[in-house]
């Protein structure tokens, strides 16, 4: 019998973070979070335990009842020789019926946009977070840097 493996990275209460989207809080005001898995090749898996992605150009769309993750760059696994993927592809996001209704209902009533927030591993799986949020305006973005500066000047003197 072998012993169990305590401390796993494949445990489920594990997160490893792969890439962060920074801008989003800067760009929109976030209001719900939902998490999502994504539909992946093996090439683009290897490419993401090696820590390569970057989501910052990357947004979701809703298309005939699916959600797609656009634009996301996984660069190609060098490995992988002739099945290799397309960094920039479209990549399906694997929500139920209900999650996607209600991202649907968000987007078309309240005129939210969804964007991605966080790629990582949870345990062995691969998964997405994402916020559905509005665009900020020029000046509520000028806003939210003199609150930022105002707070780390206020650490300072404490």
């Amino acid at each position: 019998m072998g012993a169990a493996r305590t401390g796993s990275c494949l445990s489920k209460d594990v997160i490893k973070v792969i890439a962060r989207n920074k801008r989003a809080k800067f760009d929109y005001e976030l209001q719900d979070r939902f998490e999502a898995g994504l539909e992946l090749r093996g090439s683009e898996v290897k490419s993401l335990r090696a820590g390569k992605a970057s989501i910052v150009e990357a947004y979701i769309r809703l298309r005939k009842g699916e959600a797609w993750l656009l634009q996301a760059n996984i660069p190609e696994y060098q490995q992988a020789s002739y099945n290799n993927h397309e960094p920039t592809r479209a990549r399906k996001l694997l929500l139920n019926k209900r999650e996607l209704k209600k991202l649907k209902r968000l987007v078309q009533e309240k005129s939210l946009t969804i964007v991605p927030t966080q790629l990582h591993f949870r345990g062995a799986w691969v998964k997405l977070e994402f916020a559905v949020g509005r665009g900020k305006k020029q000046h509520d973005k000028r806003e939210s840097l003199k609150k930022k500066a105002h707070g780390k000047e206020q650490r300072r003197g404490s």
